[in-house]
Protein backbone atom coordinates (compact mmCIF):
# COMPACT_ATOMS: atom_id res chain seq x y z
CA UNK A 1 0.00 0.00 0.00
CA UNK A 2 1.20 3.15 -0.80
CA UNK A 3 2.03 5.75 1.90
CA UNK A 4 0.79 9.62 1.82
CA UNK A 5 2.60 10.81 5.16
CA UNK A 6 5.44 8.36 6.43
CA UNK A 7 8.62 8.28 4.63
CA UNK A 8 11.44 5.89 5.46
CA UNK A 9 12.20 7.99 8.75
CA UNK A 10 8.97 9.21 10.19
CA UNK A 11 7.07 12.56 8.79
CA UNK A 12 9.69 15.59 6.80
CA UNK A 13 8.98 19.20 6.01
CA UNK A 14 9.91 22.17 6.14
CA UNK A 15 8.03 24.10 9.32
CA UNK A 16 4.28 25.32 8.09
CA UNK A 17 4.12 23.84 5.33
CA UNK A 18 2.08 20.73 4.27
CA UNK A 19 2.75 18.21 5.83
CA UNK A 20 4.30 19.97 8.56
CA UNK A 21 1.70 22.78 9.89
CA UNK A 22 0.40 23.07 13.41
CA UNK A 23 -2.94 21.61 12.98
CA UNK A 24 -1.45 18.59 10.75
CA UNK A 25 0.67 17.75 13.97
CA UNK A 26 -1.91 18.40 15.98
CA UNK A 27 -4.04 15.94 13.89
CA UNK A 28 -1.43 13.52 13.70
CA UNK A 29 -1.08 12.74 17.52
CA UNK A 30 -4.72 12.44 17.49
CA UNK A 31 -4.31 9.78 15.28
CA UNK A 32 -1.34 8.12 16.68
CA UNK A 33 -3.68 8.28 20.09
CA UNK A 34 -6.67 6.14 18.70
CA UNK A 35 -4.02 3.31 17.64
CA UNK A 36 -2.51 3.20 20.48
CA UNK A 37 -5.54 3.75 23.26
CA UNK A 38 -6.77 0.46 21.62
CA UNK A 39 -4.25 -1.23 24.03
CA UNK A 40 -5.94 0.03 27.07
CA UNK A 41 -4.22 2.90 29.10
CA UNK A 42 -2.00 4.84 27.35
CA UNK A 43 1.08 6.76 28.06
CA UNK A 44 3.44 8.47 25.53
CA UNK A 45 6.61 10.17 25.83
CA UNK A 46 7.47 13.41 23.81
CA UNK A 47 10.92 14.60 23.15
CA UNK A 48 12.67 16.95 20.75
CA UNK A 49 16.31 18.56 19.72
CA UNK A 50 16.46 22.35 20.62
CA UNK A 51 15.12 24.01 16.88
CA UNK A 52 12.61 26.80 17.38
CA UNK A 53 9.58 24.94 16.28
CA UNK A 54 9.92 22.11 18.75
CA UNK A 55 8.01 24.06 21.36
CA UNK A 56 4.96 24.36 18.74
CA UNK A 57 4.75 21.34 17.67
CA UNK A 58 5.25 19.81 21.02
CA UNK A 59 2.33 21.77 22.27
CA UNK A 60 -0.14 20.62 19.01
CA UNK A 61 1.36 16.79 19.75
CA UNK A 62 0.08 16.76 23.36
CA UNK A 63 -3.22 18.26 22.18
CA UNK A 64 -3.68 15.70 19.96
CA UNK A 65 -2.99 13.04 22.46
CA UNK A 66 -4.78 14.20 24.80
CA UNK A 67 -7.93 14.29 22.53
CA UNK A 68 -7.43 10.87 21.96
CA UNK A 69 -8.25 9.95 25.80
CA UNK A 70 -3.30 8.94 25.61
CA UNK A 71 -1.75 10.34 28.69
CA UNK A 72 1.93 12.27 27.48
CA UNK A 73 4.90 12.66 29.06
CA UNK A 74 7.28 15.57 28.22
CA UNK A 75 11.42 14.95 28.06
CA UNK A 76 12.08 18.25 26.67
CA UNK A 77 15.28 18.17 24.45
CA UNK A 78 16.98 14.66 24.44
CA UNK A 79 18.64 12.57 21.42
CA UNK A 80 16.78 10.69 19.54
CA UNK A 81 18.40 7.60 20.66
CA UNK A 82 17.28 8.64 24.30
CA UNK A 83 13.82 8.65 23.86
CA UNK A 84 13.52 5.63 22.19
CA UNK A 85 15.74 4.41 25.44
CA UNK A 86 13.39 6.27 27.81
CA UNK A 87 10.36 4.43 26.08
CA UNK A 88 11.36 0.87 26.99
CA UNK A 89 12.48 2.19 30.59
CA UNK A 90 9.30 3.65 31.41
CA UNK A 91 7.18 1.34 29.60
CA UNK A 92 5.48 4.01 27.07
CA UNK A 93 3.25 2.39 24.08
CA UNK A 94 4.90 4.88 22.10
CA UNK A 95 7.84 7.85 22.38
CA UNK A 96 8.02 10.56 19.62
CA UNK A 97 10.44 12.91 18.61
CA UNK A 98 10.55 15.95 17.03
CA UNK A 99 13.71 16.89 14.98
CA UNK A 100 14.71 17.28 11.42
CA UNK A 101 18.39 15.64 12.60
CA UNK A 102 20.98 17.35 10.50
CA UNK A 103 18.72 19.60 8.89
CA UNK A 104 18.64 23.33 9.10
CA UNK A 105 16.28 24.61 11.99
CA UNK A 106 13.95 25.32 9.78
CA UNK A 107 13.00 22.26 8.88
CA UNK A 108 11.31 19.78 11.36
CA UNK A 109 9.87 16.31 11.54
CA UNK A 110 8.18 13.64 13.40
CA UNK A 111 9.39 10.04 14.05
CA UNK A 112 8.03 7.40 16.35
CA UNK A 113 9.31 4.55 18.47
CA UNK A 114 7.62 1.45 19.36
CA UNK A 115 6.99 0.24 23.31
CA UNK A 116 10.74 -1.74 22.24
CA UNK A 117 12.16 1.45 21.42
CA UNK A 118 12.15 0.51 17.57
CA UNK A 119 10.73 1.91 14.99
CA UNK A 120 6.98 1.37 14.01
CA UNK A 121 5.97 -1.51 11.56
CA UNK A 122 4.87 -0.87 8.67
CA UNK A 123 1.12 -2.04 9.36
CA UNK A 124 1.44 0.44 12.86
CA UNK A 125 2.04 3.54 10.23
CA UNK A 126 -0.45 2.77 7.69
CA UNK A 127 -3.10 2.47 10.54
CA UNK A 128 -2.05 5.62 12.10
CA UNK A 129 -2.29 7.24 8.12
CA UNK A 130 -5.97 5.55 7.60
CA UNK A 131 -6.82 7.66 10.95
CA UNK A 132 -5.06 10.80 9.50
CA UNK A 133 -8.12 10.85 6.64
CA UNK A 134 -10.43 10.79 9.97
CA UNK A 135 -12.46 13.70 10.74
CA UNK A 136 -10.78 14.63 14.73
CA UNK A 137 -13.09 13.37 17.11
CA UNK A 138 -12.82 14.12 21.12
CA UNK A 139 -12.98 11.94 23.72
CA UNK A 140 -15.45 12.84 26.72
CA UNK A 141 -13.25 15.38 29.11
CA UNK A 142 -13.21 12.80 31.78
CA UNK A 143 -11.29 10.34 29.69
CA UNK A 144 -8.84 13.28 28.32
CA UNK A 145 -5.34 12.36 28.46
CA UNK A 146 -3.10 14.05 31.16
CA UNK A 147 0.41 15.71 30.86
CA UNK A 148 3.49 15.22 33.05
CA UNK A 149 7.24 16.15 32.70
CA UNK A 150 9.82 13.68 33.69
CA UNK A 151 12.44 16.08 35.25
CA UNK A 152 15.23 13.58 35.47
CA UNK A 153 15.27 12.33 31.71
CA UNK A 154 18.39 13.70 30.80
CA UNK A 155 20.38 12.11 33.73
CA UNK A 156 18.65 8.87 33.19
CA UNK A 157 19.88 8.90 29.82
CA UNK A 158 23.29 9.71 30.75
CA UNK A 159 23.79 6.81 33.57
CA UNK A 160 22.44 4.95 30.60
CA UNK A 161 25.46 5.90 27.83
CA UNK A 162 27.81 5.18 30.54
CA UNK A 163 26.24 2.16 31.36
CA UNK A 164 27.25 0.42 27.21
CA UNK A 165 30.58 0.63 28.43
CA UNK A 166 32.98 -2.10 29.89
CA UNK A 167 34.64 0.19 32.96
CA UNK A 168 35.75 2.69 30.49
CA UNK A 169 37.77 4.82 31.73
CA UNK A 170 38.85 8.27 29.96
CA UNK A 171 41.22 9.78 32.74
CA UNK A 172 44.49 11.75 30.88
CA UNK A 173 42.32 11.76 27.64
CA UNK A 174 41.73 15.51 26.52
CA UNK A 175 38.37 15.20 23.96
CA UNK A 176 36.68 18.36 21.86
CA UNK A 177 33.16 17.66 21.78
CA UNK A 178 30.79 19.62 18.74
CA UNK A 179 26.93 18.80 19.89
CA UNK A 180 25.77 20.69 16.58
CA UNK A 181 23.82 23.35 18.87
CA UNK A 182 21.49 20.55 19.40
CA UNK A 183 19.91 17.90 21.69
CA UNK A 184 23.02 16.57 23.30
CA UNK A 185 24.72 19.97 24.13
CA UNK A 186 23.94 19.05 27.31
CA UNK A 187 24.19 15.33 28.02
CA UNK A 188 27.28 14.57 25.72
CA UNK A 189 29.15 16.53 27.81
CA UNK A 190 28.29 15.34 31.04
CA UNK A 191 28.85 11.46 29.49
CA UNK A 192 32.42 12.07 28.87
CA UNK A 193 33.34 14.21 31.78
CA UNK A 194 32.08 11.57 34.35
CA UNK A 195 33.95 8.93 32.46
CA UNK A 196 37.27 11.14 33.58
CA UNK A 197 37.59 12.77 30.42
CA UNK A 198 38.95 17.07 30.24
CA UNK A 199 36.23 17.90 27.69
CA UNK A 200 35.94 20.86 25.80
CA UNK A 201 32.99 21.91 24.28
CA UNK A 202 31.60 24.00 21.19
CA UNK A 203 28.04 23.75 19.75
CA UNK A 204 26.36 24.24 23.28
CA UNK A 205 24.52 27.11 22.90
CA UNK A 206 21.47 26.43 21.21
CA UNK A 207 19.21 29.57 20.58
CA UNK A 208 16.83 27.68 18.50
CA UNK A 209 17.42 28.66 15.14
CA UNK A 210 21.30 27.71 15.25
CA UNK A 211 21.13 24.08 15.43
CA UNK A 212 23.34 22.25 12.59
CA UNK A 213 24.89 25.74 11.50
CA UNK A 214 28.12 25.54 10.80
CA UNK A 215 28.91 22.76 13.31
CA UNK A 216 27.84 19.08 13.77
CA UNK A 217 28.87 16.01 12.15
CA UNK A 218 27.46 17.29 8.53
CA UNK A 219 30.31 20.02 9.22
CA UNK A 220 33.26 19.12 10.76
CA UNK A 221 35.87 21.24 10.05
CA UNK A 222 34.97 23.52 13.55
CA UNK A 223 35.88 20.45 15.65
CA UNK A 224 38.76 20.00 13.66
CA UNK A 225 40.44 23.65 14.11
CA UNK A 226 39.79 23.14 17.87
CA UNK A 227 41.32 20.04 17.92
CA UNK A 228 44.55 21.35 16.49
CA UNK A 229 43.98 24.52 18.39
CA UNK A 230 43.81 22.34 21.56
CA UNK A 231 45.96 19.87 20.98
CA UNK A 232 43.78 17.40 21.71
CA UNK A 233 43.49 13.80 21.51
CA UNK A 234 40.89 13.31 19.43
CA UNK A 235 37.63 15.57 18.65
CA UNK A 236 33.93 14.15 18.63
CA UNK A 237 31.25 15.58 16.16
CA UNK A 238 26.95 14.94 16.71
CA UNK A 239 24.38 15.74 14.81
CA UNK A 240 20.96 18.19 15.86
CA UNK A 241 19.53 14.92 17.24
CA UNK A 242 22.18 13.02 17.99
CA UNK A 243 21.71 9.71 16.08
CA UNK A 244 24.96 10.76 14.01
CA UNK A 245 28.80 10.82 15.00
CA UNK A 246 31.55 11.51 13.48
CA UNK A 247 35.51 12.00 14.62
CA UNK A 248 38.43 13.69 14.20
CA UNK A 249 41.65 12.28 15.34
CA UNK A 250 44.77 14.29 17.10
CA UNK A 251 46.29 15.30 13.44
CA UNK A 252 42.89 16.70 12.64
CA UNK A 253 42.24 14.16 10.23
CA UNK A 254 38.17 12.91 9.97
CA UNK A 255 36.97 9.77 10.73
CA UNK A 256 33.50 8.80 9.36
CA UNK A 257 31.33 6.16 9.52
CA UNK A 258 32.54 3.52 7.38
CA UNK A 259 35.65 3.85 9.46
CA UNK A 260 34.16 3.90 12.73
CA UNK A 261 32.22 0.78 12.13
CA UNK A 262 35.09 -1.06 11.07
CA UNK A 263 36.84 -0.32 14.80
CA UNK A 264 33.94 -0.71 16.40
CA UNK A 265 32.91 -4.33 14.20
CA UNK A 266 36.76 -5.10 14.58
CA UNK A 267 36.76 -5.00 18.27
CA UNK A 268 33.95 -6.48 18.78
CA UNK A 269 34.96 -9.70 16.93
CA UNK A 270 38.27 -9.81 18.69
CA UNK A 271 36.01 -9.95 22.05
CA UNK A 272 34.24 -12.43 20.31
CA UNK A 273 31.17 -10.48 20.32
CA UNK A 274 30.17 -9.86 16.92
CA UNK A 275 28.29 -12.76 16.78
CA UNK A 276 27.58 -12.96 12.82
CA UNK A 277 28.65 -10.16 10.34
CA UNK A 278 28.36 -5.93 9.66
CA UNK A 279 25.53 -4.40 6.89
CA UNK A 280 26.55 -1.29 5.32
CA UNK A 281 24.43 0.54 2.48
CA UNK A 282 25.55 1.00 -0.98
CA UNK A 283 27.10 4.08 -0.55
CA UNK A 284 29.50 2.13 2.08
CA UNK A 285 33.75 2.72 1.15
CA UNK A 286 34.66 -0.45 -0.76
CA UNK A 287 37.26 -0.55 1.98
CA UNK A 288 35.06 -0.89 4.75
CA UNK A 289 34.08 -4.37 2.66
CA UNK A 290 37.63 -5.38 1.90
CA UNK A 291 39.32 -4.15 5.47
CA UNK A 292 36.35 -6.36 6.98
CA UNK A 293 36.79 -9.48 4.83
CA UNK A 294 40.58 -9.88 5.46
CA UNK A 295 39.31 -10.17 9.04
CA UNK A 296 36.59 -12.89 7.80
CA UNK A 297 33.65 -10.79 8.56
CA UNK A 298 31.12 -10.64 6.54
CA UNK A 299 29.18 -7.84 5.35
CA UNK A 300 26.17 -7.31 3.64
CA UNK A 301 24.86 -4.60 1.71
CA UNK A 302 21.50 -2.88 1.46
CA UNK A 303 19.60 0.34 -0.03
CA UNK A 304 20.71 3.63 1.92
CA UNK A 305 18.50 4.29 4.86
CA UNK A 306 18.89 3.31 8.62
CA UNK A 307 15.72 1.42 7.97
CA UNK A 308 17.20 -0.57 5.50
CA UNK A 309 20.23 -1.60 7.51
CA UNK A 310 18.08 -2.56 10.75
CA UNK A 311 16.01 -4.41 8.84
CA UNK A 312 18.59 -7.13 7.27
CA UNK A 313 20.37 -6.98 10.63
CA UNK A 314 17.18 -7.82 12.02
CA UNK A 315 16.60 -10.68 9.66
CA UNK A 316 20.10 -11.71 9.98
CA UNK A 317 20.42 -11.66 14.16
CA UNK A 318 23.55 -9.91 13.95
CA UNK A 319 24.76 -6.38 15.86
CA UNK A 320 26.52 -4.24 14.09
CA UNK A 321 25.98 -1.69 10.78
CA UNK A 322 25.75 1.37 9.75
CA UNK A 323 26.38 4.37 7.19
CA UNK A 324 29.44 6.71 5.92
CA UNK A 325 27.07 9.38 7.32
CA UNK A 326 27.73 8.12 10.99
CA UNK A 327 24.30 7.02 11.42
CA UNK A 328 25.60 2.95 13.33
CA UNK A 329 24.15 0.44 14.82
CA UNK A 330 25.11 -1.20 17.96
CA UNK A 331 22.41 -3.69 18.57
CA UNK A 332 23.42 -4.65 21.53
CA UNK A 333 23.87 -1.43 23.30
CA UNK A 334 20.83 0.37 22.33
CA UNK A 335 17.11 -0.11 19.67
CA UNK A 336 18.64 2.09 17.36
CA UNK A 337 21.29 4.88 16.12
CA UNK A 338 22.96 6.25 18.81
CA UNK A 339 25.53 8.93 18.22
CA UNK A 340 27.26 8.85 22.09
CA UNK A 341 26.81 5.05 22.64
CA UNK A 342 28.79 4.68 19.17
CA UNK A 343 31.39 7.17 20.31
CA UNK A 344 32.19 5.54 23.52
CA UNK A 345 32.11 1.82 21.61
CA UNK A 346 35.16 3.30 19.45
CA UNK A 347 36.77 4.85 23.20
CA UNK A 348 36.37 1.41 24.40
CA UNK A 349 38.10 -0.07 21.58
CA UNK A 350 40.77 2.56 21.80
CA UNK A 351 41.75 1.87 25.23
CA UNK A 352 41.40 -2.03 25.14
CA UNK A 353 44.04 -2.08 22.54
CA UNK A 354 45.74 1.15 23.88
CA UNK A 355 45.99 1.52 19.92
CA UNK A 356 45.41 5.63 18.89
CA UNK A 357 42.50 6.94 16.58
CA UNK A 358 44.58 7.82 14.26
CA UNK A 359 46.06 4.44 14.14
CA UNK A 360 43.10 2.43 14.28
CA UNK A 361 41.35 4.37 11.53
CA UNK A 362 44.92 3.45 9.42
CA UNK A 363 43.81 -0.29 9.54
CA UNK A 364 41.09 0.13 6.93
CA UNK A 365 42.34 1.46 3.51
CA UNK A 366 39.47 3.75 2.37
CA UNK A 367 39.26 3.82 -1.40
CA UNK A 368 38.76 7.19 -3.31
CA UNK A 369 35.32 7.66 -3.63
CA UNK A 370 33.50 10.61 -5.91
CA UNK A 371 30.22 11.12 -6.35
CA UNK A 372 28.83 13.73 -8.51
CA UNK A 373 24.63 14.94 -8.59
CA UNK A 374 22.81 15.33 -12.04
CA UNK A 375 20.23 17.25 -12.37
CA UNK A 376 16.54 15.11 -12.86
CA UNK A 377 13.70 17.66 -14.75
CA UNK A 378 11.74 14.58 -15.25
CA UNK A 379 10.79 10.83 -14.05
CA UNK A 380 12.47 8.28 -16.21
CA UNK A 381 14.79 4.96 -15.35
CA UNK A 382 17.84 6.18 -16.02
CA UNK A 383 18.92 2.27 -15.44
CA UNK A 384 16.65 1.82 -18.48
CA UNK A 385 18.47 3.91 -20.66
CA UNK A 386 20.90 1.75 -22.97
CA UNK A 387 23.56 4.57 -23.35
CA UNK A 388 24.04 4.82 -19.48
CA UNK A 389 24.01 1.00 -19.34
CA UNK A 390 26.32 1.03 -21.87
CA UNK A 391 28.77 3.79 -19.97
CA UNK A 392 28.14 1.86 -16.97
CA UNK A 393 29.48 -1.34 -18.39
CA UNK A 394 32.15 0.37 -20.06
CA UNK A 395 33.66 1.94 -16.55
CA UNK A 396 32.99 -1.54 -14.22
CA UNK A 397 35.50 -3.15 -17.30
CA UNK A 398 37.90 -0.01 -16.72
CA UNK A 399 37.80 -0.21 -13.04
CA UNK A 400 38.05 -4.14 -13.25
CA UNK A 401 38.27 -5.73 -9.42
CA UNK A 402 39.63 -2.73 -7.85
CA UNK A 403 36.62 -0.45 -7.68
CA UNK A 404 32.90 0.00 -8.64
CA UNK A 405 30.38 1.91 -9.80
CA UNK A 406 26.51 3.20 -8.73
CA UNK A 407 23.61 5.41 -9.93
CA UNK A 408 20.94 5.81 -7.85
CA UNK A 409 18.15 8.24 -8.13
CA UNK A 410 18.04 10.70 -4.87
CA UNK A 411 14.39 9.94 -3.05
CA UNK A 412 14.57 13.43 -1.64
CA UNK A 413 15.87 15.73 -4.19
CA UNK A 414 15.68 15.81 -8.63
CA UNK A 415 18.91 14.27 -8.67
CA UNK A 416 20.31 11.32 -9.78
CA UNK A 417 23.66 10.32 -8.02
CA UNK A 418 26.80 9.20 -10.13
CA UNK A 419 29.28 7.28 -7.47
CA UNK A 420 32.75 5.70 -8.77
CA UNK A 421 34.85 4.02 -5.99
CA UNK A 422 38.54 2.58 -6.51
CA UNK A 423 42.12 2.07 -5.91
CA UNK A 424 43.92 5.08 -7.98
CA UNK A 425 41.93 8.84 -7.44
CA UNK A 426 42.90 9.95 -11.12
CA UNK A 427 41.17 6.97 -12.44
CA UNK A 428 38.06 7.72 -10.14
CA UNK A 429 37.72 11.25 -11.02
CA UNK A 430 38.07 10.48 -15.11
CA UNK A 431 35.23 7.89 -14.47
CA UNK A 432 32.84 10.19 -12.66
CA UNK A 433 32.96 12.79 -14.67
CA UNK A 434 32.77 10.90 -17.95
CA UNK A 435 29.92 8.85 -16.31
CA UNK A 436 28.21 11.93 -15.19
CA UNK A 437 28.36 13.10 -18.43
CA UNK A 438 26.56 10.79 -20.11
CA UNK A 439 24.00 10.53 -17.50
CA UNK A 440 23.46 14.20 -17.96
CA UNK A 441 22.98 14.30 -21.75
CA UNK A 442 20.28 11.30 -21.39
CA UNK A 443 18.26 13.25 -18.92
CA UNK A 444 17.60 16.30 -21.40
Amino acid sequence: MSRKYFGTDGIRGKVGQDPITPEFVMKLGWAAGKVFAKQGHSRILIGKDTRISGYMFESALEAGLSAAGVDVSLLGPIPTPGIAYLTRTFRAQAGIVISASHNPFYDNGIKFFSAQGEKLSDEVELEIEAWLDQPISCVESVDLGKTTRINDAAGRYIEFCKGTTNNLTLRGMKIVLDCAHGATYQIAPAVFSELGAEVVSIGVEPNGININAGVGSTEPESLRQRVLTEKADLGIAFDGDGDRVMMVDHTGELVDGDQLLYIMSAHARSQGRLHGGVVGTLMSNLGLEQGLKKLGVNFVRTNVGDRYVMQVLSEKGWRFGGESSGHLLCLDANTTGDGIVSSLQVLQALSDSEVSLHDWQKRMVKMPQKMINVKRNKDVDVMGIPEVIAAIKAAEDRLADSGRVLLRPSGTEPVVRVMVEGEDLQQVEKEVTELAAVVEKALA
